[in-house]
Protein backbone atom coordinates (compact mmCIF):
# COMPACT_ATOMS: atom_id res chain seq x y z
CA UNK A 1 0.00 0.00 0.00
CA UNK A 2 2.65 2.90 -1.46
CA UNK A 3 0.26 5.91 -0.79
CA UNK A 4 -2.32 5.17 1.83
CA UNK A 5 -0.91 4.02 5.34
CA UNK A 6 -4.35 3.34 7.08
CA UNK A 7 -2.98 0.04 7.98
CA UNK A 8 -0.35 1.72 10.40
CA UNK A 9 -2.03 4.10 12.09
CA UNK A 10 -4.84 1.15 12.96
CA UNK A 11 -1.96 -0.43 14.88
CA UNK A 12 -1.61 2.68 16.99
CA UNK A 13 -5.00 1.36 18.77
CA UNK A 14 -2.84 -1.18 20.43
CA UNK A 15 -0.21 -1.03 22.90
CA UNK A 16 3.43 -0.80 21.33
CA UNK A 17 4.19 -4.28 23.47
CA UNK A 18 1.01 -5.87 21.89
CA UNK A 19 2.99 -5.20 18.35
CA UNK A 20 5.94 -5.40 18.55
CA UNK A 21 7.17 -9.08 17.05
CA UNK A 22 7.90 -12.19 18.63
CA UNK A 23 12.19 -12.04 17.67
CA UNK A 24 13.18 -14.14 20.41
CA UNK A 25 14.04 -17.31 17.69
CA UNK A 26 15.51 -14.87 15.24
CA UNK A 27 19.14 -14.45 14.13
CA UNK A 28 19.38 -11.75 11.61
CA UNK A 29 20.85 -8.16 12.27
CA UNK A 30 17.32 -6.93 12.32
CA UNK A 31 16.42 -8.69 15.55
CA UNK A 32 19.46 -7.67 17.48
CA UNK A 33 19.19 -4.01 17.25
CA UNK A 34 15.21 -3.61 17.36
CA UNK A 35 14.12 -3.82 20.90
CA UNK A 36 10.58 -3.01 22.78
CA UNK A 37 12.29 0.78 23.10
CA UNK A 38 13.16 1.59 19.70
CA UNK A 39 9.83 -0.15 18.35
CA UNK A 40 7.64 1.82 20.80
CA UNK A 41 9.84 4.85 19.57
CA UNK A 42 9.64 4.39 15.64
CA UNK A 43 6.35 2.51 14.84
CA UNK A 44 4.68 5.66 14.26
CA UNK A 45 6.68 7.45 11.76
CA UNK A 46 6.54 6.39 8.34
CA UNK A 47 8.18 7.57 5.59
CA UNK A 48 6.36 10.36 2.61
CA UNK A 49 5.57 7.39 0.47
CA UNK A 50 3.68 6.05 3.67
CA UNK A 51 6.61 3.07 4.26
CA UNK A 52 6.54 1.95 8.28
CA UNK A 53 8.40 0.73 10.33
CA UNK A 54 6.81 -2.72 10.43
CA UNK A 55 7.12 -2.93 6.62
CA UNK A 56 10.82 -2.71 7.00
CA UNK A 57 11.01 -5.42 9.52
CA UNK A 58 8.55 -7.62 7.64
CA UNK A 59 11.45 -9.69 5.75
CA UNK A 60 13.18 -10.09 8.94
CA UNK A 61 10.37 -11.38 10.48
CA UNK A 62 9.19 -14.09 8.28
CA UNK A 63 12.81 -15.06 7.67
CA UNK A 64 13.89 -15.91 11.51
CA UNK A 65 17.62 -16.99 10.00
CA UNK A 66 19.34 -18.71 7.12
CA UNK A 67 21.85 -21.55 8.13
CA UNK A 68 24.99 -20.21 5.97
CA UNK A 69 24.79 -16.52 6.36
CA UNK A 70 23.73 -13.74 8.45
CA UNK A 71 21.10 -12.36 6.57
CA UNK A 72 20.13 -8.41 7.31
CA UNK A 73 16.22 -8.92 8.32
CA UNK A 74 14.70 -5.52 7.13
CA UNK A 75 14.76 -3.34 3.96
CA UNK A 76 14.02 0.31 2.87
CA UNK A 77 10.71 0.71 0.94
CA UNK A 78 11.95 4.05 -0.63
CA UNK A 79 14.91 6.82 -0.42
CA UNK A 80 14.10 7.93 2.85
CA UNK A 81 13.52 5.40 4.80
CA UNK A 82 17.19 5.36 5.45
CA UNK A 83 16.49 8.70 7.03
CA UNK A 84 13.28 8.03 8.95
CA UNK A 85 14.19 5.04 10.34
CA UNK A 86 17.74 5.68 11.27
CA UNK A 87 18.11 4.70 14.50
CA UNK A 88 17.14 1.29 12.96
CA UNK A 89 19.18 1.16 10.14
CA UNK A 90 22.55 2.94 11.61
CA UNK A 91 23.39 0.46 13.41
CA UNK A 92 22.66 -2.26 11.34
CA UNK A 93 24.46 -0.85 8.78
CA UNK A 94 27.32 -0.39 11.18
CA UNK A 95 27.32 -4.02 11.79
CA UNK A 96 27.14 -5.61 8.59
CA UNK A 97 29.43 -2.86 7.10
CA UNK A 98 32.29 -3.73 9.39
CA UNK A 99 31.92 -0.57 11.76
CA UNK A 100 30.94 1.76 9.64
CA UNK A 101 29.29 5.32 11.30
CA UNK A 102 26.43 7.06 10.81
CA UNK A 103 29.22 9.77 9.90
CA UNK A 104 31.44 8.10 7.22
CA UNK A 105 31.63 8.72 4.01
CA UNK A 106 31.30 6.68 0.80
CA UNK A 107 34.08 6.62 -2.14
CA UNK A 108 32.91 5.93 -5.46
CA UNK A 109 35.16 4.72 -8.65
CA UNK A 110 33.97 3.77 -11.80
CA UNK A 111 36.73 4.18 -13.94
CA UNK A 112 37.97 0.77 -15.22
CA UNK A 113 41.14 1.90 -16.06
CA UNK A 114 42.20 2.51 -12.36
CA UNK A 115 42.00 -1.40 -11.68
CA UNK A 116 45.77 -2.93 -12.04
CA UNK A 117 46.08 -6.09 -13.71
CA UNK A 118 42.95 -8.34 -13.95
CA UNK A 119 43.76 -9.72 -17.67
CA UNK A 120 46.08 -12.27 -16.55
CA UNK A 121 44.35 -14.62 -14.45
CA UNK A 122 44.84 -18.08 -15.13
CA UNK A 123 41.75 -19.73 -17.61
CA UNK A 124 42.85 -23.05 -16.38
CA UNK A 125 41.48 -22.54 -12.85
CA UNK A 126 39.25 -19.23 -13.32
CA UNK A 127 36.69 -20.38 -15.13
CA UNK A 128 34.63 -17.37 -15.33
CA UNK A 129 34.19 -13.74 -14.12
CA UNK A 130 31.15 -11.58 -13.43
CA UNK A 131 30.57 -7.96 -11.74
CA UNK A 132 27.12 -7.23 -10.83
CA UNK A 133 25.46 -4.48 -9.00
CA UNK A 134 21.85 -2.47 -8.65
CA UNK A 135 20.51 0.63 -8.97
CA UNK A 136 17.82 2.52 -7.38
CA UNK A 137 15.75 5.33 -9.91
CA UNK A 138 14.86 8.67 -8.04
CA UNK A 139 11.17 9.43 -8.57
CA UNK A 140 10.10 5.84 -7.19
CA UNK A 141 9.20 3.62 -4.49
CA UNK A 142 11.91 0.63 -4.22
CA UNK A 143 10.29 -2.81 -5.28
CA UNK A 144 9.58 -3.85 -1.46
CA UNK A 145 7.09 -1.04 -1.76
CA UNK A 146 6.24 -0.07 -5.02
CA UNK A 147 2.45 -0.06 -6.73
CA UNK A 148 1.94 -1.98 -10.03
CA UNK A 149 1.62 1.73 -11.90
CA UNK A 150 5.34 2.37 -10.82
CA UNK A 151 6.63 -0.89 -11.50
CA UNK A 152 5.11 -0.21 -14.56
CA UNK A 153 7.01 3.21 -14.82
CA UNK A 154 10.01 1.72 -14.37
CA UNK A 155 9.39 -0.66 -16.69
CA UNK A 156 8.60 1.75 -19.66
CA UNK A 157 11.32 4.25 -18.67
CA UNK A 158 14.12 1.27 -19.08
CA UNK A 159 12.46 0.20 -22.23
CA UNK A 160 12.94 3.78 -23.35
CA UNK A 161 15.89 4.62 -22.48
CA UNK A 162 17.81 1.57 -22.95
CA UNK A 163 17.96 1.79 -26.86
CA UNK A 164 20.08 4.90 -26.16
CA UNK A 165 22.78 2.56 -24.72
CA UNK A 166 25.45 0.50 -27.28
CA UNK A 167 24.37 -2.98 -25.28
CA UNK A 168 21.03 -3.10 -26.30
CA UNK A 169 18.86 -5.11 -28.34
CA UNK A 170 15.29 -5.43 -27.10
CA UNK A 171 13.99 -8.24 -24.64
CA UNK A 172 11.03 -9.59 -23.70
CA UNK A 173 8.77 -6.37 -22.89
CA UNK A 174 5.98 -7.67 -20.06
CA UNK A 175 3.29 -6.13 -22.96
CA UNK A 176 4.76 -8.47 -25.69
CA UNK A 177 6.32 -11.46 -23.70
CA UNK A 178 6.97 -13.70 -26.68
CA UNK A 179 7.34 -17.52 -25.67
CA UNK A 180 10.50 -18.57 -24.39
CA UNK A 181 12.40 -21.74 -25.10
CA UNK A 182 13.09 -23.99 -22.01
CA UNK A 183 16.63 -22.86 -21.72
CA UNK A 184 16.07 -18.82 -21.99
CA UNK A 185 14.08 -19.63 -18.84
CA UNK A 186 15.94 -21.24 -16.78
CA UNK A 187 18.85 -18.74 -17.88
CA UNK A 188 16.09 -15.81 -16.33
CA UNK A 189 15.81 -17.75 -13.27
CA UNK A 190 19.18 -18.62 -12.58
CA UNK A 191 21.92 -16.18 -13.99
CA UNK A 192 21.91 -13.97 -10.71
CA UNK A 193 19.35 -15.07 -8.35
CA UNK A 194 20.69 -16.79 -5.25
CA UNK A 195 18.16 -19.67 -4.36
CA UNK A 196 16.58 -19.94 -0.74
CA UNK A 197 17.57 -17.06 0.11
CA UNK A 198 15.47 -14.61 2.45
CA UNK A 199 13.83 -12.24 -0.14
CA UNK A 200 12.03 -8.93 0.28
CA UNK A 201 10.32 -9.24 -3.00
CA UNK A 202 7.20 -11.56 -4.46
CA UNK A 203 8.44 -14.83 -5.91
CA UNK A 204 7.59 -13.05 -9.84
CA UNK A 205 6.54 -9.33 -8.95
CA UNK A 206 4.92 -7.89 -11.54
CA UNK A 207 6.42 -6.03 -13.76
CA UNK A 208 9.95 -7.84 -13.74
CA UNK A 209 11.72 -8.35 -17.05
CA UNK A 210 15.27 -9.01 -18.37
CA UNK A 211 16.62 -6.74 -20.50
CA UNK A 212 18.72 -8.59 -23.16
CA UNK A 213 21.80 -7.10 -24.65
CA UNK A 214 23.24 -8.05 -27.84
CA UNK A 215 26.49 -9.35 -26.38
CA UNK A 216 24.41 -11.79 -23.99
CA UNK A 217 24.14 -15.43 -25.22
CA UNK A 218 24.00 -17.64 -22.22
CA UNK A 219 23.88 -21.46 -21.71
CA UNK A 220 21.84 -22.67 -18.13
CA UNK A 221 24.11 -22.62 -15.53
CA UNK A 222 26.68 -21.25 -17.08
CA UNK A 223 28.63 -17.93 -18.27
CA UNK A 224 29.64 -19.11 -21.48
CA UNK A 225 30.00 -16.11 -23.58
CA UNK A 226 30.82 -12.03 -23.42
CA UNK A 227 27.18 -10.61 -21.95
CA UNK A 228 26.07 -7.43 -20.53
CA UNK A 229 22.49 -7.36 -18.91
CA UNK A 230 19.79 -5.83 -17.37
CA UNK A 231 17.37 -6.96 -15.38
CA UNK A 232 14.54 -4.65 -14.01
CA UNK A 233 12.38 -4.53 -11.40
CA UNK A 234 13.60 -7.28 -9.18
CA UNK A 235 15.12 -6.91 -5.85
CA UNK A 236 16.16 -3.53 -7.24
CA UNK A 237 14.81 -1.42 -9.52
CA UNK A 238 17.82 -2.34 -12.16
CA UNK A 239 20.30 -5.62 -11.78
CA UNK A 240 23.15 -4.78 -14.33
CA UNK A 241 25.73 -7.72 -15.07
CA UNK A 242 28.62 -7.69 -16.73
CA UNK A 243 30.10 -11.67 -17.17
CA UNK A 244 32.18 -13.53 -20.23
CA UNK A 245 33.93 -17.08 -19.69
CA UNK A 246 37.59 -17.01 -18.44
CA UNK A 247 39.80 -14.65 -15.96
CA UNK A 248 40.10 -11.70 -17.68
CA UNK A 249 38.13 -9.65 -14.92
CA UNK A 250 39.91 -6.40 -16.79
CA UNK A 251 37.49 -6.61 -19.39
CA UNK A 252 34.43 -7.77 -17.61
CA UNK A 253 35.23 -4.80 -15.41
CA UNK A 254 35.72 -2.41 -18.30
CA UNK A 255 32.38 -3.69 -20.16
CA UNK A 256 30.38 -3.16 -17.26
CA UNK A 257 31.79 0.35 -16.19
CA UNK A 258 31.19 1.62 -19.04
CA UNK A 259 28.12 0.25 -19.40
CA UNK A 260 26.81 1.02 -16.40
CA UNK A 261 27.98 5.18 -16.36
CA UNK A 262 25.90 5.12 -20.08
CA UNK A 263 23.00 4.14 -18.61
CA UNK A 264 23.12 6.24 -15.68
CA UNK A 265 24.05 9.25 -18.18
CA UNK A 266 20.90 8.12 -20.18
CA UNK A 267 18.56 8.26 -16.83
CA UNK A 268 20.14 11.57 -15.98
CA UNK A 269 18.63 12.82 -19.29
CA UNK A 270 15.28 11.65 -18.52
CA UNK A 271 15.42 13.55 -15.51
CA UNK A 272 15.61 10.26 -13.36
CA UNK A 273 19.31 9.70 -11.78
CA UNK A 274 20.18 7.58 -9.06
CA UNK A 275 20.04 7.63 -6.04
CA UNK A 276 23.10 8.23 -4.44
CA UNK A 277 24.22 10.35 -1.33
CA UNK A 278 27.97 10.84 -0.01
CA UNK A 279 27.09 8.60 3.76
CA UNK A 280 25.59 5.22 1.65
CA UNK A 281 26.94 5.36 -1.56
CA UNK A 282 24.24 4.06 -4.27
CA UNK A 283 21.20 3.81 -2.13
CA UNK A 284 19.68 -0.03 -2.49
CA UNK A 285 16.44 -1.95 -1.55
CA UNK A 286 18.89 -4.11 1.14
CA UNK A 287 20.99 -2.43 3.33
CA UNK A 288 23.72 -5.42 2.66
CA UNK A 289 24.37 -3.73 -0.67
CA UNK A 290 24.27 0.04 0.21
CA UNK A 291 27.80 1.41 -1.20
CA UNK A 292 28.69 0.30 -4.48
CA UNK A 293 26.35 -2.66 -4.50
CA UNK A 294 28.93 -4.21 -6.50
CA UNK A 295 29.86 -8.25 -6.20
CA UNK A 296 32.76 -8.98 -8.53
CA UNK A 297 33.64 -12.93 -8.25
CA UNK A 298 35.49 -15.52 -10.20
CA UNK A 299 34.34 -19.34 -10.74
CA UNK A 300 37.73 -20.55 -9.55
CA UNK A 301 39.02 -24.13 -9.42
CA UNK A 302 40.76 -24.16 -5.85
CA UNK A 303 41.06 -28.50 -5.13
CA UNK A 304 43.74 -28.64 -2.95
CA UNK A 305 43.72 -24.55 -1.22
CA UNK A 306 40.36 -25.53 -0.25
CA UNK A 307 41.37 -28.73 1.48
CA UNK A 308 43.99 -26.71 3.63
CA UNK A 309 43.32 -25.90 7.47
CA UNK A 310 43.89 -21.68 6.92
CA UNK A 311 41.49 -21.55 3.90
CA UNK A 312 38.78 -19.71 5.37
CA UNK A 313 41.41 -17.56 7.64
CA UNK A 314 42.81 -16.82 4.16
CA UNK A 315 39.43 -15.58 2.66
CA UNK A 316 39.01 -13.41 5.65
CA UNK A 317 42.77 -12.04 5.50
CA UNK A 318 41.99 -11.03 1.91
CA UNK A 319 38.42 -9.25 2.51
CA UNK A 320 37.10 -12.40 -0.10
CA UNK A 321 34.14 -14.51 0.58
CA UNK A 322 33.21 -17.98 -0.90
CA UNK A 323 30.01 -19.60 -2.37
CA UNK A 324 29.25 -22.48 -4.40
CA UNK A 325 28.76 -21.92 -8.18
CA UNK A 326 24.91 -22.45 -7.48
CA UNK A 327 24.69 -19.40 -5.13
CA UNK A 328 24.62 -18.45 -1.49
CA UNK A 329 22.72 -21.90 -0.61
CA UNK A 330 24.95 -24.32 -2.66
CA UNK A 331 28.34 -26.24 -2.30
CA UNK A 332 31.09 -26.52 -4.67
CA UNK A 333 31.00 -28.29 -7.48
CA UNK A 334 34.27 -30.04 -8.49
CA UNK A 335 36.39 -27.80 -6.09
CA UNK A 336 34.95 -24.95 -7.69
CA UNK A 337 33.91 -22.21 -5.70
CA UNK A 338 32.66 -18.70 -6.40
CA UNK A 339 35.24 -16.17 -4.68
CA UNK A 340 33.75 -12.59 -4.45
CA UNK A 341 34.58 -9.45 -2.59
CA UNK A 342 33.06 -9.26 0.84
CA UNK A 343 32.68 -5.34 1.03
CA UNK A 344 30.29 -3.13 -0.43
CA UNK A 345 30.64 0.01 1.99
CA UNK A 346 33.18 2.37 2.38
CA UNK A 347 35.63 1.78 -0.64
CA UNK A 348 34.99 1.98 -4.03
CA UNK A 349 34.22 0.21 -6.61
CA UNK A 350 37.75 -0.17 -8.07
CA UNK A 351 39.41 -0.83 -4.99
CA UNK A 352 36.74 -4.13 -4.17
CA UNK A 353 37.60 -5.38 -7.87
CA UNK A 354 40.91 -4.97 -7.32
CA UNK A 355 40.57 -7.29 -4.05
CA UNK A 356 39.63 -10.22 -5.62
CA UNK A 357 42.22 -9.57 -8.61
CA UNK A 358 44.84 -9.41 -6.11
CA UNK A 359 43.48 -12.19 -4.31
CA UNK A 360 42.35 -14.82 -6.61
CA UNK A 361 45.58 -14.43 -7.84
CA UNK A 362 47.46 -15.33 -5.23
CA UNK A 363 45.14 -18.59 -4.10
CA UNK A 364 46.26 -19.69 -7.51
CA UNK A 365 49.25 -19.41 -6.81
CA UNK A 366 48.72 -21.09 -3.74
CA UNK A 367 46.71 -23.75 -5.60
CA UNK A 368 49.65 -24.13 -7.56
CA UNK A 369 52.34 -24.79 -5.12
CA UNK A 370 49.51 -26.99 -3.45
CA UNK A 371 49.82 -29.36 -6.17
CA UNK A 372 53.21 -29.34 -6.09
CA UNK A 373 53.38 -30.84 -2.42
CA UNK A 374 54.87 -27.25 -1.41
CA UNK A 375 53.82 -25.61 1.56
CA UNK A 376 52.33 -22.10 1.35
CA UNK A 377 52.39 -20.70 5.18
CA UNK A 378 55.54 -18.07 3.72
CA UNK A 379 52.16 -17.15 1.40
CA UNK A 380 49.71 -16.12 3.61
CA UNK A 381 48.95 -12.78 4.12
CA UNK A 382 48.59 -10.06 6.53
CA UNK A 383 44.78 -8.96 7.20
CA UNK A 384 43.67 -6.67 4.42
Amino acid sequence: MPFGNTHNKFKLNYKPEEEYPDLSKHNNHMAKVLTPDLYKKLRDKETPSGFTLDDVIQTGVDNPGHPFIMTVGCVAGDEESYTVFKDLFDPIIQDRHGGYKPTDKHKTDLNHENLKGGDDLDPNYVLSSRVRTGRSIKGYTLPPHCSRGERRAVEKLSVEALPASAFWVPGYPLGARKARSQAETEVLQTCDWEPGAPHPCPPVPKGRDCVWTKECIYFPGHNDNKSFLVWVNEEDHLRVISMEKGGNMKEVFRRFCVGLQKIEEIFKKAGHPFMWNEHLGYVLTCPSNLGTGLRGGVHVKLANLSKHAKFEEILTRLRLQKRGTGGVDTAAVGAVFDISNADRLGSSEVEQVQLVVDGVKLMVEMEKKLEKGQAIDDMIPAQK
